[in-house]
């Protein structure tokens, strides 16, 4: 604890001394370069999951073992991973909502628990899960985004509320499943919901007093999205006059969608956030012609003002589900024996992206599944008016064939060759280790009437791997200058961990049926597996505590994948479809709730 409170002293003075609202910024990003703690959801602005800890390396990972664990009190399903501030660890759980404070001088004993009072019903409204991604920190406080959207401030030293701010009305069908990202003197959040007719949103709060800075949505008028029609681009070009407002039908775009519940990177040099948003509302394409501008699509924003530098959409007029909320990992590149400025997206439709993040030009786009065939590509010719669309297989298409006509084996299913569960990236090796879906589709939309808090989705879903496939999950190492698969490693099921990768030449990942497993980062060579109390859906973080470095990862099945066991659900259509996908999960995991972590053996 006297650590913690070394830490925060120190952060208070570098404040007065440089000048507020900056300089908190700069110590916090100073906080993320040093290895033995884990002070971001991804451990840096950049969200490359990387740590420079090798103690723990490929020639003695083999003698890792579990050293002690936490009971979180919570069955069901734990994405996201603790912090760790000096030598306290911060956990969250999914709904409630719990925060527990561990000292881990003193066998990781409780020095506070947090216990939010939610309403249960916003259990209905959460889609896939009562899932929570994770803590923040900054200013001395730990910031949670409850499942009701509160966000809460909370002293890291004592656990007590300092303030906290409603981000959204559960009513309308608005949910809290993000982890925040602290910048600067403001904390950004987003909002779950695509499956209940919301309209998506990020917004800053001030971190001192909770008051709402700006607040930038995903669809709508030129003002209200924050977007200059002039200076604000789109693959170099201004994006122009009612850029939303033009691609949906009447106003569709209120009930629109492009909900903000992934991940926020952030380069402190261009000082630009960067994140995703969701799917249209609603599934059923057929309601809402156009292209649906900017659901499915990477916004960049001033962190001071929110106003959108640029923006791109992976999968215009989204006829399959396929989110653009997943990570953006900033990592300067060689391409073509020039260093770029690049981000790198692994999307829900299958394609990895490398993107030139200061302006947003496309430099590359390709499968990082095989079995990925709505489309054949994404058309990277400048001087085509099609630059940047996928260029769609009809076969393949949800809309051409007709409302209630069930279009049957589109590969990535709605949960994408990947979802949530983050990639990370080494700068030693310079490949990116993303855990993916193997896992194909029927979809049948129908037509669906709106009503605020109800499902709005419109469609009946069946999943299962490709054909000719037994593995329904594959974790890759990806060549994002050449967009390249160099190395994959089958698993029975998706992989919905995040990845970790480390200067010891290692990359840690988690399974659905439990195992934590180290793999060699150069060759992907399984170099220690062990199985957790339950399936991992969290996402694998190390820190150094007393000169010993640690590994440590959430273990509690749930999540999209695992729904069906976390909630109880028998109907394969059930859970958008996942129920039946993973029904054979029950075989090898049970519900849970536990951290466990891990160290090298004498």
């Amino acid at each position: 604890m006297k650590k913690l409170l070394a830490v925060s002293t120190s952060v208070i003075a570098l404040v007065a001394m440089q000048g507020g609202a900056r300089a908190a910024s700069e110590s916090l990003d100073q906080m993320s370069k040093d290895a033995a703690q884990w002070v971001m959801p991804a451990k840096d602005y950049a969200n490359t999951r990387y740590s420079t800890l090798k103690q723990i390396n490929a020639r003695n990972a083999n003698k890792l073992e579990p050293v002690w664990s936490f009971s979180t009190g919570v069955l069901r399903g734990h994405e996201g991973a603790p912090l760790v501030i000096g030598d306290v660890m911060y956990v969250h759980t999914p709904f409630p909502n719990n925060v527990y404070a561990l000292d881990l001088n003193d066998d990781g004993k409780i020095l506070w628990k947090y216990e939010p009072k939610q309403d249960p019903n916003v259990i209905p409204v959460m889609c896939c899960d009562t899932v929570n991604r994770g803590l923040a920190f900054g200013d001395g406080k730990i910031f949670l985004y409850q499942a009701d959207t509160t966000l809460v401030a909370l002293d890291a030293k004592t656990g007590k509320q300092v303030w906290s701010a409603v981000n959204g009305d559960p009513k309308k069908g608005e949910t809290g499943t993000a982890a925040p990202l602290v910048i600067k003197d403001k904390v950004f959040v987003g909002n779950s919901g695509g499956e209940f007719g919301v309209r998506g949103a990020i917004t800053a709060y001030d971190t001192n007093s909770g008051k709402q800075v700006w607040r930038a949505y995903s669809t709508g008028p030129d003002k209200e999205m924050l977007i200059d029609p002039e200076k604000t681009t789109s693959l170099g070009k201004p994006v122009g006059k009612d850029s939303s407002l033009k691609t949906w039908e009447g106003d569709q775009w209120k009930i629109g969608g492009g909900a903000v519940w992934g991940w926020f990177s952030y380069d402190p040099q261009l000082n630009l956030i960067y994140y995703g948003t969701s799917n249209p509302s609603t599934w059923n394409p057929k309601q809402r012609p156009g292209d649906n501008k900017w659901s499915t699509s990477i916004f960049a924003r001033d962190a001071d003002t929110g106003e959108a530098k640029w923006v791109y959409q992976m999968t215009p007029h989204d006829e399959w589900d396929y989110d653009g909320i997943n990570e953006n990992i900033l990592a300067d590149q060689d391409m073509s024996g020039k260093s770029v400025k690049t981000l790198v997206h692994f999307d829900r439709n299958g394609f990895g992206y490398t993107i030139d993040r200061t302006n947003g030009e496309l430099l590359v786009a390709e499968k990082f599944d095989p079995a990925v065939n709505w489309a054949t590509k994404v058309d990277m010719d400048k001087s085509s008016p099609n630059y940047g669309r996928p260029e769609q297989v009809k076969k393949y298409s949800t809309e051409a064939n007709g409302e209630d006509a069930n279009t049957k084996g589109v590969c990535p299913a709605a949960l994408g060759s990947k979802d949530q569960q983050p990639a990370a990236w080494s700068p030693d090796t310079k490949l990116f280790y993303v855990p993916t879906n193997h896992v194909c589709m029927d979809y049948e939309p129908f037509r669906v009437a709106y009503t605020p808090g109800q499902p709005y989705v419109g469609a009946t879903l069946s999943m299962y791997p490709p054909e000719g496939s037994a593995n329904m999950g594959n974790f890759i190492a990806w060549d994002a200058t050449k967009g390249k698969i160099v190395w994959s490693l089958p698993e029975k099921f998706s992989v919905w961990s995040g990845a970790l990768a480390t200067a010891g030449d290692l990359v840690f990942y988690g399974t659905l049926e439990g195992y934590l497993k180290a793999v060699d980062a150069k060759t992907g060579k399984e170099l220690y597996k062990y199985k957790t109390p339950s399936g991992i859906i969290g996402n694998v973080m190390t820190y150094e505590h007393k000169g010993k470095q640690y590994v440590a990862v959430l273990s509690g099945i749930g999540g999209w994948a695992g729904i069906g066991l976390a909630a109880g659900l028998t109907d394969p259509h059930a859970g958008l479809g996942a129920v039946g996908g993973y029904a054979a999960l029950s075989n090898y995991t049970s519900l849970g709730g536990t951290l466990t972590v891990f160290a090298v053996g004498d």
